[in-house]
This record gives structure tokens, C-alpha cells and sequence, in this order.
């Protein structure tokens, strides 16, 4: 797996067309969950290459909401990317946004599984007293997976939808996200931390 582009280009692409910092972290948040992935599954040998398609998955979404999967190979594009990036970044929009390809490889059907079940950890895991993922467990974000109204953003059809593609168990998707994102939460935080305070006047 070739992406054409290294980590600080990605970076600096992602930049470019986001600057919402809740864009930024949930960009690094799932980078970090890809990166996890790719190790947990053996794909150590493609590891930068699933964090650059979690970093860059939603490029577009700031700036083109109305057009999210379907402006980014454009974008991705004039920043060097790789076809092959371009294609799994996108075909994390198969059956939201338009876009007709599947997710195949088991790279992208991780991230069409994993995109929206972050920000459900991310949403549970702020409102524990301890504000974090580290001490989370299955049983308590199937609580709130189960109440429709809380973080009702985060399609619970497109993380089902995702488990079926994986060919895996809901639980199992929880508990390896949980695990992910606890091996990512410090140095998103830190790196969020350290970019509000060098932005701020």
C-alpha cells in the first residue's frame, strides 16, 4: 500500500482544508484507531498507511459538507495522493453520501466500522468522571449505544452496517475500539492541548 504522501504532507493537507479543532481531533483520534488497528490485525508492514486514510478520511467534510466523499478525491488528488488512498478514504461514504464503491479491503471496512463509533466513545468517554477512554468499559457504552438520543450524530446503521462487513460481533467492534482508542488518547490530547495554547493570542 503506497500513499504517495508522507505523514507531514497529510497533515499539512488536512490543514489546509480543515481548521475546526473538533475536526482536527476526531482526524487524529481515528488515525490513532487505524494505526491500532492495522497492528492488532497484522498489517504492521501498511500501519502508516492506515493512520494517512484515518487522518485524511474526512478532508472535505469542513469545507463541503454537502459533497463529503465526493469533493475529496479532488482534493487528495491536487495534494499528491495515491489512487489508493483516494479510494479508501472514499469508500468510508458507501451508502451515506453517494459514493458507489464498497469497502473491500479489510482496512477500509475498518474504517467504514470504526468513523462514527468514535465519536460515540469520544461522547461517552467526556461525560465520566474520569473524562476518559482508559477506564471504559463494553458494558458502558452499550448503555449509551442503546439510547437513540445520546450522541445522535453517530449512526448506529453505519457502525452495524460496518460489523457486518467485518463479518464480526457488535462487542468485539466495541471492545477493540475501546482498546484503540485508549492507545491514542494521551497523544491526541497532549497534541490538541499544545495547538489550542499556540493559537491562542
Amino acid at each position: 500500500m503506497d500513499a504517495k504522501i508522507n505523514r507531514q504532507q497529510a497533515w499539512d493537507l488536512l490543514c489546509k482544508h480543515n481548521k475546526d479543532p473538533f475536526h482536527l481531533q476526531h482526524a487524529l483520534t481515528v488515525e490513532g484507531v487505524m494505526k491500532w488497528y492495522a497492528g492488532e490485525l497484522g498489517y504492521n508492514n501498511d500501519a502508516e498507511f492506515w493512520a494517512i486514510v484515518g487522518l485524511l478520511h474526512d478532508l472535505d467534510f469542513e469545507e463541503y459538507p454537502d459533497q463529503h466523499c465526493l469533493k475529496a478525491p479532488e482534493l487528495l488528488s491536487a495534494g499528491g495522493a495515491s489512487e489508493e488512498l483516494i479510494h479508501a478514504v472514499c469508500c468510508h461514504g458507501y451508502g451515506i453520501t453517494g459514493v458507489a464503491a464498497k469497502p473491500e479491503h479489510e482496512m477500509e471496512k475498518i474504517l467504514f466500522a470504526t468513523d462514527e463509533l468514535t465519536g460515540l466513545v469520544w461522547a461517552t468517554a467526556i461525560i465520566r468522571p474520569s473524562k476518559s477512554v482508559q477506564d471504559m468499559e463494553v458494558k458502558s457504552l452499550k448503555k449509551k449505544y442503546k439510547t437513540p438520543a445520546f450522541a445522535a450524530g453517530c449512526s448506529r446503521e453505519v457502525i452495524e452496517k460496518g460489523t457486518a462487513l467485518l463479518g464480526w460481533e457488535l462487542d468485539t467492534v466495541f471492545e477493540k475500539t475501546i482498546l484503540a482508542m485508549r492507545s491514542c488518547e494521551d497523544s491526541v490530547n497532549n497534541f490538541m492541548n499544545s495547538l489550542h495554547t499556540s493559537l491562542s493570542p
